[in-house]
Formats: C-alpha cells, sequence, structure tokens
C-alpha cells in the first residue's frame, strides 16, 4: 500500500485523522447570503469587499490559499504588500452581481497546482503585480461596459506588462495530523530587484462577538518567531517562523469606528495588522503582542528574476528545545530543530503525491493530458470549505447584535429553519460560488471518487441528513434561494460512486447505497407530489439549473400563465426512476425486499417515458414527430391550448439521459421482479411496446429501457452530431447553433421574448446576467450524453451506427461517438499542434508564456464556437469530470 492509500486508509478507519486539517477557508465570505443581515436581501451591498478587511465575519472566514482545521477554529493564509496597494493583500478581490456587466467575477490569477486527498501535500500559485493593485479601474471598466460586451479582466490593466509581477508559490506538507509545514516561494519575474512584504497570518474565528462574550483562545509571542496558540478545542500548538520576522498581533474583531462611527471595544481590530503595514500606525498593534489574530511580517527585497524562499511549521509539537535528529535522511542542522526536517519532509510528501498520481493514471495517457488530470483533481480538492450556516440563528439574530429586520422572517430561506450547515463541503468555486450546490456537488463526487471515494460518499450522504433535506424530502439547492429547484442527480451520482469504488477496489459499499436509497425515496417522493400538478407523469421542475436556457425564466410564474410541461424537468424524472431501479435490483441481490421497490420504479419510469412520446388529447406531445425533437410544451389551461416551444437545446437532449439496460442473470437472480415485469409487458402493450430485448448469447434476453426508442434516438442524433446545430469542436452546445440565424421569438402582450444563439457570455439579465445555456459547452450535461451514448451502444452494440459528424459519411456506433465528444472536450485543455491550449482563447500570454501556459483554469462552461474558458475561472467543480474523461480516453 502506497503511502498517500495507507493515510486514506487510516482516516477511514479513523484511527489517524489525516484530514482534520486542510484547505477548508473560503476564498470570500463577504457578500454572501449568510453574512447579510439586511431588510431587502441585498447581500452584496450589505457586505461588500471595503468591509471585509474590518468586519468580523459571523458564519465563516476567508483568505488566500487558507487551511483551517474541520470546524474552522483557527485559520491559516497568506497577505501580501507590495508597497503600492491602498491595503493588504488578505483576501481576493472580484465584482459584485451589480457590478460585472456579466455578474459577480473574481478578478485575480490564481491557480491550484497540486492536492493529495488527505491533503498532505498541497501546492497553490497567486501571482501579485508589483504596481498597485487596479480596484478601481476594474470596477470602472466593467460597470461601463455593456453586456454585449467583453468582461474587463485584470490582463486587460497592464500590470503584468514586462513581467513585473511575483508568483507566490504557497505549498504545505504533513510531518504528522496536527504537524503542518508551509513553504512560500516568492519569484520574482520583473528585470528589477523590488520589495514586498509576506505576512503568513493565523487567526481564530470569531465566536465570541455574537453573543457578547469574550475570547477564551489567544495567541501571544513565545519567543522572537514564533506565534503559541491557545484554543480551548484544539489545545496549544504552535506557529515556527524561520527567520526573523516582526511579529504582530491585533484581535478578529469588527472596527466599528471606521465602519459605522460606533466605538471599538479594543483598539487593536480586525484591520490592525494592515493599518501598521499600510499606513505606518504603530498604534493599530498590540504592544504586548497577544491577541486572536497574529501576522509574521516578512519584510523582504527579491532580485529581478530571481526567488526567496520562506518557511513555517504549524505543530503541536514543541521544538523550543529539541535538538535536531540528525540520523533523519535529509535532516540539515539549522540552528532552529523546527526546520532541520523540513526540506526531506516536503522531498517525501512530494514523492509520495507523485507516486500516488502516477498510478492513477492510464500508462497511454499523454504526459500533457496528465499534468492537465492531475490539476483537475488538486481543483476539486482544494475546492473544500467549512461552510456554516445555522437559518434559524441567521432568521433571529443573535443575542448581542442588533435585531434583524422583521421582513427576514419572510424572506430568503425562511422556509428551511431546520437547515444547520457546519460540515466541510465540496464547492463549486470558492470564490464566485463559496456555498454548495447540490447538482453540482453529484458532479463533483465522480472524479473525487477515483481519488477519495469514501470522501465523495460522504458529500452525497450528507445532503441527505436530516439537517440539510428538508422534512418534505426537497434537497436544498443553494444559500441564495434553498427551495430552487435543481436537477434530481444525486441517484445517478450515488451509482456511479458505487461502481467506481467497487471497480477500484474489488469491493462495493452496499451499506452506503442502502442508506442513500432510503433517503432518495423521500425526496423522489417529494418530486412526484411537488411537480406532478396535473397528475400526468409530465413534470413542469422549474428552475431546473439550466437557467436561461428558455425563453421565459423558468423560475418565475410565466408570462403568459399556465404551466410549462418541461421536456427536461420530465426527462429528469425518468432518469431519476432508472437510476433507482438500478439501486434496487443492486440491492435485491442481498436483500429480495428490494425488488418490490424496483418494480415500483420500473412501472413509474414506464408511464413517465409513455407521457413523453405519446400524443396527449389534443395531439401534442413533449415528442414532434414533424421535426423529430422533444420541446417544452406551454399549457394555458384557461382556454385548453397547448403549445409547443420549439427551441432547439438541450432540453430536447435531456431525454437521452433516460436510458438503461437490465442484464438477463439479473432478471434470473430476481424471480419476482421478473415476474412483475412479465406481466406488465403481457398486460399492458400500451405502455411497453417500445422496450427493447435483445438476446444475449448464453444468458438470455437483455432489456432496454429509454425514452427515446429507436426511431427517435437516430433523428434526435442527426441534430446533436450535426456540427452546424450542437456539434462544437469542443463538445455538444447547450443551444443550437440554427438559431444564430433563426432566433425564436414569442410576444405575449405586446413584449417580445426571444431565444438567440450566445456561445459566450450571456446579453441577457436573467440570473445576473453571469450565466448562460444558450451556445456554450457544459461540462455536466455533456458527460451524461457520454455516458447515456454508451449505454445504448451496451445495447445495440455495432448494429446501430450513425454519421458523426451529420453529413459526413463517417459512421460511427455509439461508443465511437461518445469518445469523440469526450475527445473534444478533452482538447480544450490539452495542447494542441500549435502548442496551444483551446481554454486560453485568445490570450497571448496565458498561451505561450512559460510562467502561464501550463497552468490551468477549469471554467464554469465554455465557448461554443472555439472553447475558450467562460464564466467562474475556478469552477473545478463539476468541470472536474475532465479528470474522469482522461481515465478513459487515452489522449
Amino acid at each position: 500500500m502506497k503511502a498517500e492509500e495507507k493515510r486514506l486508509a487510516e482516516s477511514n478507519a479513523r484511527e489517524k485523522h489525516w484530514k482534520r486539517w486542510g484547505p477548508y477557508l473560503s476564498e470570500r465570505a463577504w457578500g454572501t447570503v449568510r453574512e447579510d443581515y439586511s431588510a431587502d436581501g441585498s447581500a452584496w451591498d450589505y457586505f461588500p469587499h471595503d468591509h471585509a478587511r474590518s468586519r468580523a465575519y459571523r458564519w465563516n472566514e476567508d483568505g488566500i490559499a487558507g487551511i483551517s482545521n474541520r470546524q474552522q477554529n483557527i485559520c491559516f493564509s497568506v497577505a501580501l504588500w507590495n508597497g503600492n496597494d491602498p491595503i493588504l493583500k488578505e483576501r481576493l478581490f472580484g465584482l459584485t452581481g451589480p457590478e460585472g456587466n456579466h455578474g459577480e467575477d473574481v478578478k485575480e490569477i490564481y491557480y491550484y497546482l497540486d492536492s493529495t486527498p488527505t491533503h498532505s501535500y498541497m501546492k497553490y500559485l497567486y501571482k501579485y503585480p508589483q504596481a498597485a493593485f487596479p480596484y478601481g479601474r476594474l470596477i470602472e471598466e466593467n460597470r461601463n461596459r455593456s453586456k454585449l460586451e467583453r468582461e474587463f479582466e485584470l490582463m486587460d490593466t497592464g500590470v503584468f506588462d514586462d513581467d513585473r509581477y511575483f508568483d507566490v508559490f504557497i505549498e504545505y506538507a504533513k510531518e504528522d495530523v496536527e504537524d503542518v509545514l508551509v513553504k512560500i516561494t516568492v519569484a520574482n519575474r520583473g528585470p528589477e530587484a523590488a520589495k514586498i512584504c509576506v505576512l503568513p497570518t493565523v487567526w481564530f474565528r470569531n465566536t465570541w462577538t455574537w453573543d457578547g462574550s469574550i475570547a477564551e483562545c489567544e495567541m501571544r509571542s513565545a519567543e522572537s518567531n514564533t506565534i503559541e496558540i491557545d484554543e480551548p478545542n484544539l489545545g496549544k500548538r504552535r506557529l515556527y517562523c524561520d527567520g526573523s520576522p516582526e511579529l504582530l498581533f491585533t484581535e478578529n474583531e469588527t472596527n466599528n469606528e471606521r465602519l459605522f462611527g460606533s466605538p471599538n471595544r479594543t483598539p487593536y481590530v480586525k484591520d490592525g495588522i494592515n493599518e501598521y503595514i499600510v499606513d505606518g500606525n504603530a498604534d493599530a498593534v498590540n504592544p504586548a503582542k497577544t491577541g486572536t489574530k497574529a501576522a509574521a511580517n516578512y519584510s523582504v527585497v527579491v532580485p529581478g528574476q530571481s526567488e526567496i524562499v520562506l518557511r513555517m511549521r504549524f505543530t503541536d509539537k514543541d521544538f523550543s528545545r529539541k535538538v535536531a535528529k540528525r540520523s533523519e535522511p535529509g535532516a540539515v542542522a539549522t540552528g532552529f530543530p523546527a526546520f532541520d526536517d523540513f526540506e526531506a519532509i516536503f522531498d517525501r510528501r512530494i514523492a509520495e503525491a507523485d507516486e500516488f498520481y502516477a498510478d492513477l493514471a492510464p500508462a497511454d495517457l499523454s504526459d500533457d493530458a496528465k499534468h492537465v488530470q492531475r490539476q483537475a483533481f488538486a481543483g476539486m480538492l482544494w475546492s473544500k470549505q467549512f461552510y456554516h450556516y445555522v437559518v434559524r440563528d441567521w432568521l433571529d439574530g443573535d443575542p448581542a447584535m442588533p435585531e434583524p429586520p422583521a421582513s427576514r422572517l419572510t424572506g430568503r430561506n425562511y422556509h428551511w429553519q431546520h437547515l444547520y450547515n457546519a460540515d466541510v463541503v465540496s464547492m463549486p468555486d470558492k470564490w464566485e460560488y463559496p456555498w454548495y450546490a447540490a447538482w453540482d456537488l453529484a458532479f463533483h463526487c465522480i472524479p473525487l471518487a477515483l481519488v477519495d471515494s469514501e470522501f465523495a460518499k460522504e458529500q452525497l450522504i450528507l445532503m441527505l441528513r436530516e439537517w440539510y433535506m428538508h422534512p418534505n424530502g426537497q434537497i436544498p439547492a443553494y444559500e441564495w434561494a434553498f427551495g430552487d429547484v435543481n436537477p434530481p442527480v444525486h441517484a445517478w451520482a450515488a451509482m456511479r460512486v458505487y461502481q467506481i469504488e467497487k471497480k477500484r477496489s474489488g469491493v462495493g459499499d452496499r451499506k452506503f447505497l442502502a442508506r442513500i436509497f432510503q433517503k432518495l425515496l423521500l425526496n423522489f417522493t417529494w418530486w412526484v407530489n411537488r411537480k406532478d400538478s396535473e397528475g400526468n407523469n409530465v413534470f413542469e421542475g422549474g428552475f431546473l439549473g439550466l437557467d436561461n436556457i428558455g425563453v421565459f425564466d423558468r423560475s418565475q410564474p410565466l408570462p403568459t400563465g399556465g404551466k410549462l410541461a418541461q421536456s427536461d424537468g420530465t426527462s429528469w424524472m425518468a432518469m431519476y426512476c432508472l437510476n433507482m431501479l438500478a439501486i434496487a435490483l443492486e440491492l435485491s441481490i442481498e436483500d429480495t425486499a428490494y425488488e418490490d421497490l424496483a418494480s415500483k420504479f420500473w412501472e413509474h419510469f414506464l408511464f413517465i417515458s409513455d407521457a413523453m412520446n405519446n400524443l396527449g388529447d389534443d395531439g401534442i406531445s413533449l415528442w414532434d414527430e414533424e421535426d423529430g425533437f422533444y420541446y417544452d410544451v406551454l399549457h394555458l389551461d384557461d382556454v385548453g391550448y397547448r403549445m409547443p416551444i420549439k427551441v432547439r437545446s438541450m432540453v430536447g437532449l435531456i431525454p437521452l439521459f433516460a436510458v438503461a439496460t437490465i442484464e438477463p442473470d439479473i432478471l434470473n437472480e430476481l424471480p419476482a421482479f421478473k415476474r412483475r415485469m412479465q406481466w406488465f409487458i403481457d398486460n399492458r402493450p400500451d405502455l411497453t411496446n417500445q422496450i427493447n430485448c435483445a438476446r444475449t448469447p448464453g444468458k438470455g434476453e437483455r432489456r432496454l429501457l429509454a425514452v427515446a426508442y429507436r426511431d427517435r434516438l437516430e433523428r434526435v442524433l442527426k441534430f446533436m452530431l450535426d456540427e452546424s446545430e450542437f456539434l462544437s469542436p469542443h463538445g455538444i452546445r447547450a443551444l443550437s447553433r440554427f438559431h444564430k440565424d433563426c432566433p425564436y421569438v414569442l410576444e405575449v402582450d405586446g413584449i417580445e421574448h426571444r431565444v438567440d444563439y450566445e456561445p459566450a457570455e450571456s446579453t441577457s439579465g436573467l440570473f445576473g446576467g453571469n450565466s448562460n445555456w444558450r451556445g456554450p459547452v457544459w461540462f455536466p450535461v455533456n458527460y451524461l450524453l457520454i455516458e447515456s451514448l454508451q449505454k445504448f451502444h451496451h445495447y445495440y452494440g455495432d448494429e446501430l451506427k450513425v454519421e458523426c459528424p451529420t453529413g459526413s459519411g463517417n459512421m460511427m456506433n455509439l461508443w465511437e461517438v461518445s469518445q469523440e465528444i469526450s475527445r473534444r472536450m478533452s482538447r480544450i485543455f490539452l495542447k494542441g499542434d500549435d502548442g496551444k491550449r483551446p481554454v486560453f482563447g485568445d490570450s497571448e500570454k496565458f498561451q505561450t508564456d512559460a510562467n502561464f501556459r501550463d497552468h490551468l483554469l477549469f471554467y464554469e462552461y465554455f465557448n461554443g464556437d472555439n472553447g475558450s474558458g467562460v464564466g467562474a475561472g475556478h469552477q473545478t467543480g463539476w468541470t472536474g469530470l475532465v479528470a474522469k474523461l482522461l481515465q478513459q480516453s487515452g489522449e
């Protein structure tokens, strides 16, 4: 067993808590819902970036390349000052939703370079300009741009011209569970020497102000280069700082005087170190060298095109009187025992990380593809965050704080008073989305299962725990609106994580599958009771995470009145049935009690499939026979009118997700289920006449269950694989390119509603204008399409071939089609023959500069025409699926 695998095993067995410390610090806690105590729910305005350095957070802390323990009692991160900025660079900056011409957007350049699953080794890169950071210009330029113009980025400001910037690498290596070594390498990429202050900072999350108590924790200067830390839950530990930095102390408490014009409890407040460094105010830090926030100030001059290395050790060990162990391999006597074995430990942990990932990558994967995959895993693992939000306490307010406005009790999330979040959760993006999103998280768990299946399983179960899931069975969506409806993909993710772990380890965790199945039954019931309003197995769904894909805002009442029968909503439910069927069948092999539930989901799927494919009494259904495509249908009940909304979008491809095969050996092992299935086939041919069966040599009949049976599958694929429609050089577009020249237009009460093809940033104001399902390539739905094609191929094999691309004359079976789409998606990140990566678009510096070109950004979505990254630049969450695609692609 390899060293990292041994640590994972020890962690999973609760023998050693290797994951107690990790990258659980958010990169933005300001501007979040949980910190918003306004009357109108204007989170961005209530707690802006300008307040963040001075105002204590109620729920979560933030920092650059930070770590904390799992309960975030103690935090550590790195602050910087280039001598020109108006404030310390303690946290990442970006535009708020109202400021950005395409919504919120981080305006920094940083990368997650490496991490092991136990965080025994981690590496992060922050690129810091030597000129003053252009805060004001970034706000002003974007404010003056329309939604038709691209965003103004940090690179556009010129602060990286002539390479006048610092590369700040932050690395962590664990010697043991409570012993974390920190290495900060500052590389001056510019031609001339430049000064920088590097401030490794440690502080306590403020848990005392809110009830009017006094902090029971304290930091103090123990020696000239040591910060001693006492925390009641974690005990005593020390931050040893190599060299002779200046130790600075203050309190992690709000500067009320600066922000609100009211007295401070103490003269030493949260922004005290900022005031001392930037403004030269010696009275802003505590001369007694105690407090609840402390930093070691390394003020250094880095020669041009050179680098310096700073070292710290954050540990529960006392090195003050220890003698260096000269016998340890690689140990070097430094005169300070805490650092004698420093480099040896780092070398060992890096070698172990290399060993872990070397075995994970397929042997035929190119070196560049291995690099992409490893950095994708790094982004997944760095994107863990301690997420704290107790809705009842948030609504009621705190004893020592002003009473919240009455409007809060009928405002955002007031129906979710059971919600008690205080866990490490996989985030979509720790700046733009520093809150979990339920359907994003399900996709995160697929690549995570390749490196840490236990964590993936924990995440899926967490969303279904009674302090997360609503008593009515709904899974919380995200903090801006927990009651929004996301696609029901948890059952799919649970089964895939189970299968991935079983394939890798040889043993499937049936207890996990049974636990999650029981809770998913509640969620499935919620969907049926709340989203099938007419009781005809056609679902409205609502928002469903696809944002502005439709002609209307589907999370709001329709301007036409009536209801929208959704092709995607109904298809998601058909897929949900098949996922639950697959889980029930797997569990039935050892416990036949699940056979009845398997029959239930088999039957429910048949009803939904029938509703999707067959004409209603008025001759209108979700399937359009003339076009050969699935559409949403508008229902105006007061006039008995039905109208298909003929937009060729991902909404019409999602029916392909509802596909599964049942193997003959499963049927033979489960006679009760087989009898029930046969009864339905014999007695309800109206529902089962499209269920396909094929003989499997030596076994029996393999069954194919699919909403889109063969004829309809082939007709939909003609659109999907047409390069003038859905098929782009980099995957399947969310909206057909057909709508570039032929936009869909619907006029209601004199107001025009339209859908145009938009391959990149949205020109629509829906959902803040930074979400776009009208043309870009999105990884989650592309991934499901790939899996669906593979399931169809499992049944049809080489018997079914289609043109790919449509009109090319090139015939492929569906497995080959799935691989072609996978390759197109993977190549977004891979170097082409010209050495360039499509993800970087036309940015010359990102494409060619040796200090940029191999550092990857895993964007939220991708330009449907050229593959360049769009939206959140660090949403490794579901875009991290590229790691799984590369696992089987052979690129």
